[in-house]
């Protein structure tokens, strides 16, 4: 008898959105984002049944609810160390951790750090809005000095956490930088964490337009964006302005911002970007106005560095596999040990 066979049909972004109320409040960047990770899971070639999607607490952590895949609202903090053990257990599902700055760098950035030195081969995703959201407006780790809230009414003097540094400072192996409102930047930068084998860790400038609306203005709107904002692309120079007049050069281990329009620089000038470079990486991490040196430096988006090395659930195989094949499996022996009192 003759068979013949169906394609499984191709999956849509519908096909990743749920039944439930979206509950974020109007004009929350957390919409863009969401539409463009439903975007894009349907081409990662990942079956629906085989992505899991694990959060913490905020407002970013509803983002289970409202993907048609498997996921877990867990608690405050402990996305990381739940995907780390999903992970452990299985290796071959396509594991994402959706966290916000207070969830993962303050509560939780012992467990962030921790991630980053094991390499599960999982992905990050930190929406930035510099405020406690869900909360009603406190500041939170990334909120900027003398920030005036809720819980700070006379300015906050607390020194704010630059996530993409503290990050390499733990040995992350992938690390990039977004926003809500660039649709096609994302998606890019979504893929290239999703290619990465390793623990990818991609920070999203999201706007929270109720209590902190406007924090990455400069970088999102048309007006300002391409003067404020330098897009990182492997092997070329750092290039921006609406013109395309000016650019980045390292004057020894400091940038400097120079133009390309008076004759004194060119393109051959300017600082070339090597995502495999680390130090280069630490020094865009830092890419942030100087106040000291009276300097102005556009904010670097795109991939900062990416560096493969093994993974923890690799390196845990391969040490269950030998553990086996020297000790056997028989779990009294084992139990036993190689050390046994016989008691008199």
């Amino acid at each position: 008898m003759e068979t013949t066979t169906v394609d499984k049909p191709l999956l849509s972004p519908k096909d990743f959105a749920t039944d439930q109320e979206v509950r974020w409040c109007p004009g929350c960047g957390d919409y863009s984002i969401l539409a463009q990770v439903q975007k894009v899971m349907p081409t990662i070639g990942v079956p629906k049944e085989d992505i899991v999607i694990i959060s913490g607490i905020g407002c970013s952590s509803r983002f289970p609810y409202y993907m048609n895949t498997y996921g877990m609202h867990s608690i405050h903090g402990r996305a990381t160390a739940i995907a780390s053990g999903l992970k452990a257990a299985r290796p071959e599902l396509s594991v994402w951790i959706v966290t916000g700055d207070g969830d993962g760098l303050s509560i939780g950035l012992n467990h962030t750090m921790h991630l980053m030195r094991r390499n599960f081969d999982v992905n990050v995703l930190l929406f930035n809005n510099q405020i406690y959201g869900l909360t009603k407006g406190q500041y939170s780790p990334t909120s900027e000095e003398n920030k005036v809230t809720k819980s700070t009414p006379m300015g906050s003097i607390d020194h704010p956490f630059n996530p993409l540094a503290v990050v390499l400072g733990g040995d992350a192996t992938f690390v990039a930088r977004s926003m809500d409102r660039d649709p096609k930047h994302l998606q890019a930068m979504l893929l290239r964490a999703n290619g990465h084998h390793g623990t990818s860790f991609l920070e999203i400038y999201q706007n929270c337009n109720i209590f902190n609306d406007g924090a990455f203005e400069v970088f999102t709107e048309k007006g300002t964006k391409l003067e404020e904002a330098v897009f990182l692309e492997q092997g070329k120079p750092l290039v921006f302005g609406a013109a395309g007049d000016k650019g980045v050069r390292l004057n020894g281990l400091r940038p400097e911002v120079v133009s390309l329009t008076d004759g004194t620089y060119s393109a051959d000038d300017l600082w070339i970007h090597d995502e495999t470079d680390l130090m280069k990486a630490q020094l865009l991490t830092r890419m942030f106005d100087d106040p000291k040196a009276d300097r102005h430096l556009p904010r670097p988006f795109g991939v900062f560095y990416a560096h493969e090395r093994p993974t923890y659930e690799e390196m845990m195989t391969l040490q269950l596999e030998d553990a086996k094949a020297r000790k056997g499996a028989d779990l009294d022996k084992l139990l036993r040990g190689n050390e046994v009192w016989n008691i008199v």
